[in-house]
């Protein structure tokens, strides 16, 4: 295992985008929008830029380099705020900022100028509409054919640019796979993909897939109890104070329950699936703004919305145009009692009533039983004309296949798409089939655009910048990297750690496939180094970038380090009378889908010597797992 931590480091580093800290203390919507806002939003933002600077965004913050990340003593922006020369000192007019305000920004700067993402100072133009909008596709041509294709062709037009061409049929195989099942393809499914000429093959091959209905289940399984914040351990499960819905939200799973009737379960629930919307008793005092009632308001705006409203559960949003009575409004529907209204954890004497967030789409009586308040809820939040709702779960769809929203992020739905015409055009297919989430998946995934090759981003694009130019290239997450382990080096657990009774393996699945997965796993340590979140928050996407820590558990952490000396061990038993040609040929066909080069033969005999050994096996399997090629979604 000598020379791995500087291998992985390096083999990463040129496989990923960047390093970047992790924990953040400063709270940006909270702590320093305020700041900026009264202070320096009067000359430097929304079109008035003096002295060439704008605060509207973080890139124009960055490009007039006045602060730099982790650079304090560097930052011009400190030495103005601090300045004792009145000519100098910022802002102009009025009192100097307070220590306390410039400890805040210091320490900003200090944990590397988080922002709120898609924030801007900037007064928004685009509105974006609630009622649904039916697209007229443009017609066919030769070799568009394909819906989103056709919607595609113009929008390439528009921007002066051609669409990418497709990927080869082993790439395609690799990324299908992982996308709607999370599994690499076994040698033998490869080769039969490979071998088929018709001319239909892709469109057969996601047929069969999302056919797959366990592996399809407890793939995406993942997707959703991060943002339903569902788990099988941790905060609250022992005192009560929260509560499961695994079992139900499998068997959702299982039977693709149309997407309306999932969501209405979930808002008016039955036992099995409350815990989404009781959300997290905390022990002791919590700040107001956290009570259960008003994570109820947060969680269904955010997962089913993208709306964000948390910030306006403390006080009328800094970041949006949400209100406190908005927050408390929807929080009403679940209160067992008068709720009161509090302002910045100080009670107003005022209490909400429960509405709905568009009072346009209905009412919401506030004289009816909590159970009817539910309901109405309900039928409101998965209503016809709320385009917001149909919208929201395509877009988290599209990003999660193709690894960028349409509307970007995903969470700030009011922000302006890059195809109005396409995210519409895919809500409304959504809903015109029976809100079937498999689906909208098979219609994009038997496009061009899903099937071109990736983008390799040289730079973050930024607001309207972005121009749609391809799937962009993506890492594997947690669970889909510690399958793939597993699948290869036949180390997969033996049971679940989910409270869910699992459904037999049907015969059509290859045995190196059935074993139970990381999805129903309670997280270890390097499951969360790799980005298993803690899910007492939603979380509805997951850092693409590598970490240190990460960095590290994969160089010579001892969880990995234990799974690849057993899969050694399995495979030096498995392939007992195999050449070490034969062998290396399998590790890269089970892995990457393709035969080794010969470059890679001599290296990889290498690693293996003249007489094989546990140690050096684990060598050869720790080397491919550590490729880019292996751990992104190409």
């Amino acid at each position: 295992m000598t020379g791995r931590a500087f291998v992985v480091l390096l083999t990463l580093l040129l496989g990923s985008k960047s390093l970047h800290a992790a924990d953040k203390k400063i709270d940006f919507a909270h702590d320093i929008v305020p700041i900026l806002k009264t202070r320096c939003a009067e000359c430097h933002t929304n079109g008035k830029y003096k002295g060439g600077l704008s605060l509207d965004t973080r890139e124009t913050l960055l490009k007039a380099k006045v602060a730099l990340p982790g650079k304090t003593k560097e930052s011009e922006l400190l030495r103005r705020v601090t300045s004792k020369d009145i000519k100098e000192r910022m802002p102009p007019k009025g009192d100097a900022l307070s220590e306390k305000e410039i400890g805040l920004l210091r320490a900003w700067i200090d944990e590397g100028l988080a922002w709120e993402p898609g924030f801007s100072f900037k007064a928004a133009t685009y509105v974006a509409p609630l009622k649904p909008r039916k697209v007229k596709v443009p017609e066919a041509k030769p070799g568009i054919g394909h819906p989103i294709d056709r919607i595609l062709d113009g929008y390439f037009a528009k921007q002066g640019a051609r669409a990418p061409e497709v990927v080869d049929d082993t790439t395609f195989i690799r990324r299908l796979y992982l996308d709607l099942i999370g599994l690499l393809p076994t040698p033998a499914e490869v080769d039969s993909f490979l071998s088929d000429k018709a001319p239909d093959r892709r469109v057969k091959l996601v047929h069969k897939l999302l056919d797959e209905n366990r592996p399809f289940a407890e793939h995406w399984l993942t997707f959703w109890n991060d943002m339903l914040r569902n788990d099988y351990a941790g905060t609250g499960y022992i005192d009560g104070g929260r509560k499961q819905i695994s079992g139900w939200l499998y068997q959702s799973l299982l039977d693709n329950k149309p997407y309306d009737k999932f969501v209405r379960e979930l808002i008016n629930p039955t036992p099995d699936s409350e815990g989404f919307i009781r959300g997290i008793k905390w022990r002791g005092n919590v700040n107001a703004s956290q009570v259960v009632e008003l994570q109820f308001a947060q969680n269904v705006s955010q997962v089913f919305f993208g709306a964000n409203l948390k910030c306006a559960s403390c006080h009328d949003s800094f970041i949006d145009s949400w209100k406190l009575d908005d927050s408390y409004g929807l929080a009403a529907v679940v209160a067992d009692r008068p709720l009161e209204i509090h302002r910045c954890d100080k009670g107003t004497g005022k209490f909400a009533a429960a509405r709905f967030l568009w009072p346009e789409l209905g009412a919401i009586d506030a004289k009816l039983p909590k159970a009817k308040r539910l309901e109405e809820t309900a039928r409101l939040v998965t209503h016809p004309d709320n385009g917001r709702f149909t919208r929201t779960i395509a877009n988290r769809i599209w990003q999660r296949m193709m690894g960028r929203g349409i509307v970007h992020p995903v969470d700030i739905m009011a922000n302006k798409p890059w195809s109005e015409d396409l995210l519409d055009y895919l809500a409304v297919y959504l809903s015109d089939n029976g809100y079937d989430l498999k689906k909208l998946m098979e219609h994009i995934a038997t496009s061009r655009a899903y099937q071109s090759r990736p983008v390799i981003l040289t730079k973050l694009p930024t607001g309207d910048d972005y121009v749609f130019a391809g799937p962009e290239l993506r890492r594997m997450q947690a669970e889909q990297f510690l399958d793939a382990i597993w699948q290869i080096a036949k180390t997969g657990p033996t049971k679940a750690a989910a409270p869910i009774k699992l459904p037999a393996f049907p015969e059509r699945v290859p045995p190196e496939r059935r074993f139970i997965r990381a999805s129903l796993q309670v997280d270890d340590l390097l499951m969360r180094s790799l980005g298993r979140p803690i899910r007492e928050q939603v979380v509805t996407t997951r850092p693409d970038l590598l970490t240190t820590l990460q960095a590290l558990d994969l160089s010579n952490g001892q969880r990995l380090n234990d799974l690849l000396t057993q899969g050694a061990a399995n495979l030096l038993k498995e392939h007992a009378k195999a050449s070490n040609e034969q062998l290396i040929d399998e590790v890269y066909r089970r892995a990457l889908c393709r035969r080794p080069t010969r470059e890679e033969m001599e290296t990889a005999s290498t690693l293996l010597g003249t007489t094989r050994t546990v140690e050096g096996t684990a060598d050869l399997l720790w080397a491919v797992f550590m490729l880019p090629e292996f751990q992104l979604l190409r």
